[in-house]
């Protein structure tokens, strides 16, 4: 009997601890899901703001630079997706503060866009705080949120030097969509 009994008591603290494990986990990943960005225009994106749509986070750099495959692919996942209703942004990790070796202005990344052609907006992560919510080690990497804006998967990280970004992140939002 008391083998028994000593059985149905670590069964039952383990069942404890798992319940409350579980409780931590999940309020871990809901807080890890909230963000708010701001565009080089001055704008604020937010989670909320993006909730109901699939999104793809492209963490980069302007002193990274983009080959014209990797631009071109980049567009084509934004143009072919955005039929589907998913939202693309370019997310700039580049340091807001003159004193950084990687510091960039609005102007800058404004110029860096457009010199890759690319046609989406970029928001500014100049802390890096959202990147390391996102578990981003690595840049350029792509995070996907799902339309309740939980985080699908682990990031993607680079991008494909053939610039096939569809072929490269297809299997990850066809899972979303």
């Amino acid at each position: 009997m008391f083998v028994q009994s000593r059985r149905s008591f670590v069964a039952v603290t383990v069942s404890i601890l798992l319940a409350f494990s579980g409780v931590a986990l999940a309020h871990r990943a809901d807080a890890a899901q909230d963000f708010s960005l701001r565009t080089i225009d001055g704008r604020t994106i937010t989670s909320d703001d993006v909730r109901g749509q699939v999104v793809v986070l492209v963490f980069g750099a302007s002193w990274m630079p983009l080959s014209r495959k990797q631009s071109e692919g980049l567009r084509k996942l934004a143009n072919q997706y955005a039929k589907q209703g998913v939202v693309v942004y370019f997310v700039a990790t580049d340091s807001d503060s003159p004193k950084s070796k990687n510091y960039a202005t609005d102007g800058q990344l404004l110029s860096f866009s457009k010199r890759n052609e690319l046609n989406l907006t970029v928001l500014r992560d100049a802390d890096g705080q959202v990147s390391k919510q996102f578990g981003v080690d690595q840049i350029p990497a792509f995070v996907i949120l799902d339309k309740q804006g939980n985080i699908s998967g682990t990031p993607i990280g680079g991008i494909d030097s053939d610039g096939d970004v569809i072929g490269q992140l297809a299997p990850s939002l066809d899972k979303v969509l």
